[in-house]
């Protein structure tokens, strides 16, 4: 969400309004959550047999106008479980709510503003009659309850807020050029991908221009990884549950797994990333220091179990296409094979006409550290050994605590699209968490077995 806290205030102030607009138009409505999210805010409504569509929006976006005219604050009521059940009597979503977010003697808060009351935790601007002006709803979409598929469908009117004119004047022309250079629209028009209902949402089928396509960037990502010492591999898409207990998937990636029981009652799953099976590659036989680094090199899918709500596109599937790669490496590689990494980003990224990458160093965050695989010490170890090797590059950088994957932290590449949206596209991760739960280890010069670094590299 962008870093804007008072921008954050105006548009969860709009979700309200929104809500209060609706309910002129459609009393029997039932309003659910309404929060600011990146670039704007949504509330999911119950209308029952009602069907309400883009079409109407203008409608409820006057509506919207005329009633914050007399929005002057929102007052803050502290209520009771029974005060707030009794209130929302007709609401079985906001019922749920208030059964959760009660504890014993625990005071809700519902927040007023004219005449349209909701169960809110706070967070509007202080008058919205002069500061919410500046709003536009821009569409109508599905979403099931709580994003769970197994719950009822939802209407979810989408909408955006800024401070000034000028800015949502400027918001909105960059979303009709945005349209045009819409990947869902361009790769039919271009045909280069499809989807179908019989295979399933968010598994792209891809076409012989499509492949094509997809083959010259792996053919080109390939060379300069081979033109580095890299082997390529194969492995499959399914495995015991063994592996994943085994590397911490099976508990920290449980929700994104999808699962299959075989007939002889064995579980497997399909892979959601690929570092596991990589470590088997690499733990078939020893390895002498005088091998060591071994780099290995994959392009496959990955499969994760996204909820519906959430496909979008090739933006967000369940299938999805790795460039892959894993270096198993000794300590005193780490620098020097993470640097080489980083030259093949550079250049393969600077060919595809992106000179320039702004560099963010993902961390763990301290204070929800139960998430994580490894110690804090082994953490620390890690992520300064990231800033030296940033350092050592040269070049500016970010933190972000709370971005590292699960069992280590990270240098992500960002970079922007035509639009100035900002783009993940390339990664270099640092991993001490893998060879420990796998005992991966060398043979070094004194015959003794010493404990390997394994380092994530993903280019596209």
């Amino acid at each position: 969400m962008e870093n804007n806290e008072q921008l954050n205030q105006l548009r969860h102030s709009a979700a309200h309004l929104l809500a209060a607009a609706v309910l002129k138009h459609y009393p029997e409505a039932k309003p659910t959550i309404g929060p600011a999210i990146d670039n704007g805010f949504y509330y999911d409504f119950d209308f029952g047999d009602v069907k309400v569509s883009d079409a109407d929006l203008e409608k409820i976006e006057a509506t919207m106008h005329e009633l914050v005219k007399d929005w002057k604050a929102f007052e803050r009521h502290e209520v009771s479980k029974d005060e707030a059940i009794n209130e929302f009597f007709h609401n079985e979503y906001k019922q749920e709510l208030i059964n959760e977010f009660s504890g014993e003697d625990k005071q809700l808060t519902i927040y007023q503003s004219g005449e349209f009351r909701d169960l809110c935790r706070g967070g509007h601007v202080e008058n919205p009659a002069n500061e919410l002006q500046h709003f536009k709803l821009l569409s109508v979409a599905g979403a099931y309850w709580r994003g769970d598929e197994h719950n009822k469908m939802l209407t979810r009117i989408y909408g955006t807020a800024f401070e000034t004119k000028e800015a949502l004047e400027e918001y909105l022309t960059m979303q009709e050029e945005a349209k045009k250079r819409d990947h869902k629209i361009l790769g039919p028009q271009f045909d280069l991908f499809t989807f179908s209902e019989k295979v399933g949402g968010g598994l792209p089928l891809w076409t012989p221009k499509g492949t094509l396509l997809r083959n010259l960037l792996d053919d080109f990502v390939q060379k300069l990884r081979k033109d580095r010492g890299y082997m390529k591999v194969e492995i499959p898409h399914i495995t015991k549950k063994d592996l994943y207990e085994t590397s911490g998937h099976w508990d920290k990636f449980a929700d994104e797994l999808f699962r299959i029981d075989t007939r002889e009652g064995h579980h497997f799953a399909m892979k959601p990333m690929n570092c596991p099976h990589h470590t088997q590659i690499f733990d078939r036989r020893p390895h002498s220091y005088r091998e060591m680094p071994q780099r290995y090199a994959n392009t496959t899918m990955v499969y994760r179990d996204e909820q519906s709500g959430e496909l979008s596109g090739l933006s967000r599937v369940r299938s999805i296409t790795q460039d892959d790669a894993h270096v198993f490496c000794r300590e005193e590689q780490v620098k020097s094979e993470a640097l080489a990494i980083w030259d093949i980003i550079e250049e393969f990224y600077s060919s595809c006409g992106f000179p320039e990458l702004k560099v963010r160093l993902s961390l763990h965050d301290p204070n929800q550290f139960n998430n994580y695989l490894g110690t804090r010490e082994v953490w620390q170890h890690a992520e300064n050994q990231l800033r030296e090797i940033i350092h050592e590059r040269g070049v500016d950088f970010y933190e972000a605590e709370g971005e590292a994957a699960f069992y280590g932290p990270k240098i992500d590449f960002m970079s922007y699209d035509s639009l100035g949206r900002e783009w993940q596209v390339a990664t270099i991760q640092i991993d001490r968490n893998m060879p420990e739960r796998f005992d991966l280890n060398c043979i070094n010069e004194d015959g003794d077995k010493e404990r390997v670094v394994m380092i994530h590299a993903a280019i596209m």
